[in-house]
């Protein structure tokens, strides 16, 4: 018998990513590209102070200024709204609502929070006119600190709560007081991690129209999910959804940030109402460090009970999360699940991980790159380098001691199932890798030139794959986390794809063609994916975020081109004359496997039997070619990963200069390597900025000090040093394809990963790291508080 020729695959092939070309020749189109007819420009008056009650508001002297043409105040948002701004996310029980419109009506929580907007015929004077609104403030005590917050005699951000906590819970495991009885050593840690945000390149923006005669609402937006955009501004309005168009052009870096529910979006909509002509609005970048998502800021407790071999039987940990002036679109969320990953990849028996919820006068905190996976990372890893230094141990031997073991799959940890793992292969591939690259040799010869080099580890679990509907709303969270694609071929062989997800640099269109065009054996440019269009594209119940384009999205698209090329296959043997299942496609041609030179159809005859000439279609056989996918994860997939950094420190300066990086990750099925290898390098150089730069500061008086890139440092390529990654392969259990999220991953290991190397470097000062990021300032009292102690 001659064997069957298999195609070469598609799937995890290099293949160059569709969407460069449009992106690199400056042939796209962001949100600010878009330009209507008659379109109106607006600006936002800001509060000036973190915390006020509005007096009284003037508006008169900004309506009376030539080419204005609309101004909106708190009070005439709520009389147009039908609800307030959304909360998404109820996942601890008992969290108090804040309530609230897209413009303060009686007080104002935070410096930035939106009071006024202004539609004029030009920013420029919709800024001016911003000058002539007057408004009376009564300032009132602002708490802009977490131990501020918690104070019994704060000051009260809602007069009708008892403090300033959002809510509180525990995620409970075993018996927690035995295991800490019983253990040879307890270990405990006081954590900090700085106010963050993701400074997407492209500031958030959203360009709306109202037809009056049809009441249907067009609005252009700069989101990751565009049908959950469209759903809250249906809330919102009290706006049927069918007549609401969300549109979103190419977005230029979401980062989480792009996911929330902003009061913008709001405004655009009510302004282009009020005024019947379109209107624009973009936040500048001053405005972006105030009204963008602010996230990662939490102090962390963290306590761990061992035996002397290093087992951990126990651990407690409390994360206070500094949330701001109202709760953003995710609520309590990303800190809910810092505590949820407490553990991380470690089998523990016994664990109490309580999150704290706490307002401040500071902005709204919500969605960035990770959730609360980088803090739960922070906790873990520290605590284990404490432990295994406390102990005397390596601490990567700590590390594979209490890892779960590659038979305990699937494993219930704190909170959630993981799917599959090989947690100590993966760490021995970036030892090996440390060890070819001749990291302790460097690290003598530094240590013999007197310089401060350091090697640095952690490991990592990343939840990806984010779903189930039912899970998701047992939990309190208000959408669904399903997928559905459609996949079509056109009467000319042409294949398009329907995607409700955003497509915002990460290869997500890329991705999806290449699960397509493998699938249906068609060449890869002959497929189209088309996003960004409620009214074209079918509904997802997410969007674009918690690393689920590739597992979920791939899946949908997997299941609707596998039943397609089922019909085309079908169709082909009826038209050949041959069993279906001795059918293969390669490159569009339909032939009999095994034998190339054989009789073939091309699959445009058969698009063409299935459009025009749908007499040769087998009896029973339905005209068309498109199917629809529905995918709903029964789990979420978790991909995994270690973390290996070589750090030098400036024991003058206090300054840390990365020399090299490795990530070793396992995603399951890779659909393409090139687009993995480019989210894990973007998500390390967004991990190096969290450790060593970036930093939101408020001022005693709540008032924000890093405004501009001048004063929020980020790494440039002066900073970032080379990366190198190893993948491994262990498909996901329950995804079709196998497929595992890894857009968060590299941001979630890679800051305990740089806080390990500075230790090791200052191994002879016995310095720790708690605090993120470790700027040079910290880290330079940190060294001299260290010698004098060894003086």
């Amino acid at each position: 018998m001659t064997a069957h020729h298999h195609p070469p695959r598609l799937i995890g092939a290099r293949v160059p990513r569709a969407e460069d070309p449009r992106l690199l020749t400056g042939r796209t189109r962001y949100l600010d590209d878009v330009v209507l007819p008659g379109m109106l420009e607006a600006a936002v008056l800001r509060s000036p102070h973190a915390h006020a009650r509005i007096v009284a508001i003037d508006t008169s002297a900004a309506l009376a200024l030539d080419g204005v043409v609309a101004v909106l105040t708190g009070a005439d948002a709520a009389r147009l709204c039908a609800a307030p701004q959304p909360v998404l996310h109820q996942v601890v029980p008992g969290q108090r609502d804040t309530g609230g419109y897209a413009l303060a009506t009686d007080r104002v929580r935070y410096a930035g929070e939106p009071v006024a907007a202004v539609a004029a015929v030009d920013r420029y004077v919709a800024e001016d006119a911003l000058g002539l609104i007057e408004v009376v403030f009564e300032p009132l005590p602002a708490v802009t600190t977490l131990d501020e917050a918690l104070a019994p005699d704060a000051p009260r951000l809602y007069p009708d709560w008892p403090d300033n906590r959002a809510g509180s819970m525990t995620f409970p495991k075993g018996d927690v007081d035995a295991a800490f009885a019983g253990a040879d050593v307890v270990v405990s840690d006081t954590l900090y991690w700085g106010r963050q945000t993701g400074a997407p390149l492209e500031t958030r923006g959203a360009v709306a129209t109202w037809d009056a005669f049809t009441g249907r609402l067009e609005i252009w937006i700069s989101t990751q999910a565009p049908h959950l955009a469209r759903d809250l501004l249906g809330e919102v309005l009290g706006l049927p959804t069918e007549r609401i168009r969300v549109l979103t052009p190419d977005v230029g870096g979401g980062f989480g940030n792009k996911f929330d529910f902003y009061a913008e979006e709001v405004l655009a909509a009510l302004l282009a109402r009020t005024t019947g002509r379109p209107v624009k609005i973009v936040e500048d970048r001053l405005e972006s460090f105030v009204a963008n998502a602010h996230a990662r800021e939490q102090r962390i407790d963290v306590e761990v009970a061992a035996r002397a071999d290093g087992t951990i039987l126990g651990m407690r940990g409390t994360f206070h999360a500094v949330l701001g002036g109202r709760l953003a679109t995710p609520g309590i969320g990303p800190a809910w699940a810092s505590a949820a990953s407490f553990t991380g990849p470690y089998d523990v028996g016994a664990v109490a991980s309580t999150v704290v919820g706490v307002l401040t006068n500071r902005s709204p905190y919500g969605s960035y790159r990770g959730w609360g996976q980088p803090k739960a990372n922070f906790a873990h890893e520290r605590i284990v380098d404490k432990l295994a230094a406390t102990l005397g141990l390596p601490a990567n031997e700590v590390r594979r001691r209490n890892f779960v073991a590659p038979g305990a799959f699937p494993y219930q940890s704190t909170a959630f199932v993981f799917d599959s793992g090989r947690y100590a292969e993966c760490l021995e591939l970036t030892e090996q890798a440390v060890a070819e690259r001749g990291w302790e040799k460097r690290k003598a010869e530094a240590a013999a030139e007197g310089r401060c080099i350091g090697i640095g580890h952690s490991f990592h679990v990343e939840l990806s794959a984010t779903g189930n509907s039912r899970i998701m709303t047992l939990l309190g969270i208000r959408h669904s986390g399903f997928d559905e694609e459609v996949v079509r071929i056109d009467p000319t062989g042409g294949v398009t794809v329907r995607s409700g997800m955003s497509a915002m640099g990460q290869g997500v269109e890329t991705a999806l063609a290449q699960v397509a065009a493998d699938t249906l054996g068609v060449p890869f440019d002959t497929v189209t994916v088309v996003t960004g269009d409620t009214d074209r594209v079918p509904f997802t119940g997410y969007g674009t975020g918690g690393s689920r384009g590739g597992p979920v999205g791939g899946a949908a698209v997997l299941g609707a081109a596998g039943r397609l090329r089922e019909k085309v296959l079908r169709i082909a043997g009826e038209l050949l004359e041959v069993a279906p299942a001795d059918l293969e496609i390669t490159d569009g041609r339909i032939s009999v496997a095994g034998a190339p030179d054989g009789p073939s159809v091309m699959l445009r005859e058969v698009a063409d039997a299935c459009y025009r000439t749908v007499g040769r279609l087998p009896e029973g056989e339905a005209p068309g070619l498109e199917e629809r996918e529905v995918f709903d994860p029964p789990n979420n997939a978790f991909s995994y990963g270690a973390t290996a950094v070589l750090a030098e420190v400036d024991r003058e300066t206090g300054a840390v200069t990365l020399l090299d990086y490795l990530i070793a990750h396992d995603c399951g099925t890779v659909i393409n390597p090139m687009i993995v290898d480019g989210q894990l390098h973007g998500g390390a150089a967004q991990a190096i900025g969290g450790a060593l730069f970036e930093e939101i500061v408020y001022g005693p008086d709540g008032q924000p000090l890093t405004t501009t890139f001048m004063d929020y440092l980020m790494p440039t390529a002066a900073e970032v040093p080379p990366f190198t990654t190893l993948h491994m392969d262990t498909p996901a259990p329950h995804i079709p394809g196998g497929f595992k999220g890894m857009g968060e991953a590299a941001t979630i290991g890679g800051p305990s990963a740089v806080a390990s190397a500075i230790d090791d470097a200052l191994a002879d000062l016995g310095v720790h790291v708690t605090v993120l990021p470790v700027t040079p300032p910290r880290l330079h009292a940190l060294i001299t508080r260290a010698e004098k102690e060894r003086a």
